[in-house]
């Protein structure tokens, strides 16, 4: 484990992601599969996982329940992230996507609802995330966590709050907070003072009921948040800043790449948790990882990895001021 700040991850609504591989798709026929793999998703857990293969240390926690738990915790003790899991006694949801390999590997993806947790497991979670916010046990010893990551969607009867708290509780720990989610989520996050959101851009719009994707990013900002990192697909990722809210900052590569672009938005977290952990605040070199790591996300066939490409594609990039 490299040295470094810890990037702590949180993922209150997880899944058991299962993969089928099938070569032609009929509808209403049976199809003879090979067996699926399995694999511990959630959007944190991709963060937590690109950060790994980097080598930089991170913590991922996440909630487990039944026999779906149970393969989610394999996964994660064989791949060597370090993870606290909270029980729950709802069974973790499953994500399970169809590749047809006849169809240019077209993948269709049916994502479970999440279960409702109760009270006491809500307050599990918080407990967890509190206890590792004031250090992290590693291999190499406790180690200070340097940034919160909270992503994903929310799963039923969620605290509306629970974004806004971890904000805080990072805040009270004097660790920055980045928050991954959708809908009234960034909302509830930018109004917390969160030092980072990342939406892509239907997202950020959808939200914020704006046409203008500038616009839309202002108004994040004005409502408390410090930075913000739009994607906007072949057009690179857009970068704002509260101590600049004037003007903000494009990255794109010389010509789009072709690939699957399922968790390059996870990759870019991923590159500016890193950044935030270690102390990094300069935006422009903030978006150059962030925009480098999600691209070299598209060209691995599975969300929660990078190509080693990381590296030139960084230096590849256009960076232009707006």
């Amino acid at each position: 484990m490299s040295a470094g700040n810890v990037v702590l991850t949180v993922t209150p609504n997880p899944a058991v992601d299962v993969t089928y591989t099938v070569a032609g798709i009929s509808l209403g026929s049976s199809h003879r599969v090979p067996t699926p793999l399995y694999r511990a998703g959630g959007k944190g857990l991709n963060v937590s996982r690109v950060a790994h293969q980097l080598g930089h240390p991170t913590l991922a926690i996440a909630t487990v329940g039944g026999p779906s738990g149970e393969q989610f915790r394999q996964d994660l003790e064989s791949s060597g992230i370090l993870h606290h899991l909270v029980p729950v006694a709802a069974a973790t949801r499953r994500t399970i996507a169809l590749v047809d390999t006849a169809a240019d590997n077209t993948t269709s993806i049916f994502n479970e609802a999440g279960p409702a947790l109760g009270a006491a497991e809500w307050q599990a979670l918080a407990a967890a995330v509190v206890d590792n916010l004031g250090g992290v046990q590693t291999p190499d010893g406790v180690r200070r966590p340097g940034v919160l990551v909270g992503s994903g969607s929310l799963p039923d009867q969620a605290p509306a709050d629970f974004y806004p708290a971890l904000v805080a509780l990072a805040h009270a720990a004097g660790v920055p907070a980045i928050i991954d989610t959708s809908g009234s989520g960034i909302l509830a996050a930018a109004r917390a003072g969160a030092d980072l959101l990342k939406p892509n851009n239907h997202e950020l719009m959808e939200a914020v009921g704006e046409r203008d994707l500038v616009s839309a990013a202002r108004k994040l900002m004005d409502l408390g948040a410090r930075r913000v990192l739009v994607s906007v697909g072949e057009e690179g990722m857009l970068a704002f800043s509260a101590d600049a809210p004037g003007t903000c900052l494009q990255a794109k590569l010389p010509a789009p790449l072709s690939g699957n672009p399922t968790g390059a938005g996870d990759a870019a977290v991923s590159a500016a948790a890193v950044a935030l952990a270690n102390g990094e605040t300069e935006l422009r070199e903030i978006l150059r990882q962030a925009t480098a790591w999600s691209a070299a996300a598209v060209l691995m066939p599975g969300a929660g990895e990078i190509s080693p490409q990381h590296t030139e594609l960084a230096k590849q990039l256009i960076i232009t001021d707006h």
